[in-house]
């Protein structure tokens, strides 16, 4: 049975695993082999995933894991932006569970809290261009396209990032 709940040390390594794999499986085809690295080093480490189950404030609402016996399955977290406006941050899977209802799950629990602890009304979430993975699922869960910009990291180069945004 899958569980859904708010991460705490225990899934340090589940959470790097599973974030770090499903970066790599939705990326490979669009970045570079050298930036795909350096994002999962900055992002993926043990002692920042540390930090980031063991914090939650506004700006980082901590980590949501998916679970079954006792394996991290999927990770995800957001914050808020503003004063009503919330983000999705992170949303991975393992890549041999997608089509699961997984990613739904996690998404819905990350936001109920944004909704209720912060009073979240609007919610955006940044999905890279191309990622055919990330579009079709947030569009399917009521996202909407809104720009695009450079993607974080890459400020001057090729890789974009789409933002979407929905009404919670």
């Amino acid at each position: 049975m899958i569980h859904i709940q708010k991460a705490n040390r225990s899934h340090v390594n589940g959470i790097k695993k599973v974030c770090s794999e499903g970066y790599w499986a939705t990326y490979k085809e669009i970045y570079a082999k050298e930036y795909i690295e350096r994002v999962i080093e900055e992002f993926y480490n043990e002692e920042r995933i540390l930090k980031e189950v063991t914090t939650s404030d506004r700006e980082w609402g901590g980590y949501f894991v998916a679970t079954e016996n006792d394996r991290v399955i999927g990770a995800g977290g957001g914050g808020m932006i503003n004063e009503t406006e919330a983000e999705l941050y992170v949303l991975y899977l393992d890549p041999t569970r997608r089509n699961e209802g997984i990613g739904t799950r996690l998404l819905d629990a990350i936001t109920q809290k944004q909704k209720e602890e912060f009073h979240a009304i609007k919610q955006w979430v940044s999905v890279q261009k191309g990622n055919e993975k990330g579009i079709p699922f947030y569009e399917a869960r009521g996202f909407v396209y809104e720009s695009e910009q450079p993607v974080y990291g890459n400020e001057e180069g090729d890789y974009r990032s789409l933002r979407y945004c929905r009404v919670i």
